[in-house]
């Protein structure tokens, strides 16, 4: 029955979220055609890109709060739709400061999503299983890049037609599945298992007591939003969660510029080439989130992916010019850095509840996304200023690192809420 669930609101949501990803990072695919046509520099463009997470960090907590009070359903389909219409419009862009806002606009638009889909996931599948199906709809980040590459260059060789730039075909229909999606998300997800016809009246019965249970079992009672701001360890997560932010669009952002550099070029050869990293990281992922269901650790296993994900980079720094050491570094960065998302988000409901989880999940989001806006930021001006790549890569390892350490640090009970 379970099963069922996950396939029914797992599944949707990474759909969504694959689209989510695509909308976020595919100026990452078009950044040589964006810094030519809209005269950016290496900074300004690390500037833009990192611009998302201001937007998307101001309206987290909010939306989470919404989303619990007026019910997934409706709340995913408002942003949905929004975060569509605004990532068509990026079309228009036509300088640095247009492009900053439509930065902005897209974050403003998509937040409360993802924080707002962990969130909702918590209603549906006991803690036992969450690590497992997060990592499931967390896979949406490598296949949004395995998908991402041959689309993105397939669309931004249009370029010319109607009178568009390829980067505007780009954004128009990357942007349209949002809506659709949007559309869609009313016809879907359903608020609460109590309101699930799509179950037989069994299932229902037994899905909602078992949901109950679990929400016993962390004193749900003591779960406030001032219990869940004041924890330090809802702050330690929250610092946890930017260093491995800070990498994950560090390199979303910039891999297509260092892999073309390296090559001399692009083509669809290695297009395809740089979909390596992520389909090892889509594999990983789901092992790794299994892995830690069946064992029930989880600091461990996240502490271990975050040094892995390091020592990929540290290859990628030693061997800048060689194409298949970087495609070898950055994949060996990817399985273990993207499978700390598998393991992370198990770890705030274990101690957050009710009104807690929706504020804390989102603080912990909201937090962590400022990572979004420092990666691409620091890999721009370091790239700028020294004219490599190193510096940039070498701070997202560190950070890496830091994270271990810190996520070590953290006293996380089996049952217990703030």
């Amino acid at each position: 029955m379970l099963s069922r669930v996950t396939r029914r609101l797992a599944g949707f949501g990474f759909i969504c979220y694959v689209v989510a990803y695509l909308d976020r990072v595919n100026i990452g695919f078009a950044a040589s055609a964006l810094r030519h046509d809209l005269h950016l520099s290496d900074s300004a463009y690390g500037v833009g890109g990192g611009l998302f997470f201001v937007g998307y960090c101001l309206f987290e907590i909010p939306s989470n709060l919404v989303l619990e009070r007026v019910g997934a359903r409706l709340w995913i389909a408002r942003i949905m739709i929004v975060w569509g219409f605004v990532s068509i419009a990026t079309m228009f862009v036509t300088g640095e400061a247009t492009f900053y806002a439509a930065r902005v606009l897209l974050g403003l638009a998509e937040a409360g999503f993802f924080p707002g889909m962990v969130l909702y996931l918590t209603y549906w599948i006991p803690a036992s299983d969450r690590a497992r199906v997060g990592a499931l709809f967390m896979t949406a980040a490598p296949v949004s890049f395995i998908i991402g590459a041959p689309v993105s260059d397939g669309l931004l060789r249009l370029d010319g037609t109607l009178g568009l730039h390829g980067w505007q075909w780009l954004f128009v229909a990357e942007g349209v599945p949002a809506v659709l999606l949007g559309i869609a998300a009313l016809f879907v997800l359903t608020d609460r298992p109590a309101q699930a016809a799509w179950l037989a009246p069994d299932e229902r019965v037994w899905l909602v007591r078992r949901m109950e249970e679990d929400r016993a079992s962390r004193q749900e009672a003591r779960g406030s939003m001032t219990a869940a701001f004041a924890s330090p360890k809802v702050w330690l997560l929250s610092t946890v969660y930017f260093l491995n932010t800070l990498v994950t669009y560090g390199v979303f952002l910039w891999f297509p510029t260092i892999l073309r550099d390296a090559a001399g070029g692009g083509g669809m050869r290695l297009t395809l080439l740089s979909a390596i990293p992520f389909a090892a990281a889509l594999i990983a992922m789901v092992r790794i989130g299994r892995h830690s269901d069946r064992t029930g650790e989880r600091k461990g296993h996240v502490a271990v992916c975050a040094l892995t994900g390091a020592a990929g980079l540290v290859v990628a720094i030693l061997f800048p010019h060689s194409v298949p050491l970087l495609i070898a570094g950055f994949t060996l960065s990817q399985v273990g850095q993207r499978s700390v998302m598998s393991v992370f988000w198990a770890m705030p409901p274990m101690l957050l509840a009710g009104t807690a989880a929706a504020a804390g999940i989102a603080l912990i989001n909201a937090v962590g996304n400022l990572g979004g806006f420092v990666g691409p930021t620091v890999m721009g001006a370091l790239r700028q200023g020294t004219g490599a790549y190193t510096g940039g890569l070498l701070v997202l390892a560190c950070a890496l690192v830091i994270e271990a350490a810190l996520v070590m640090s953290i006293r996380l009970p089996t049952n217990a809420a703030v």
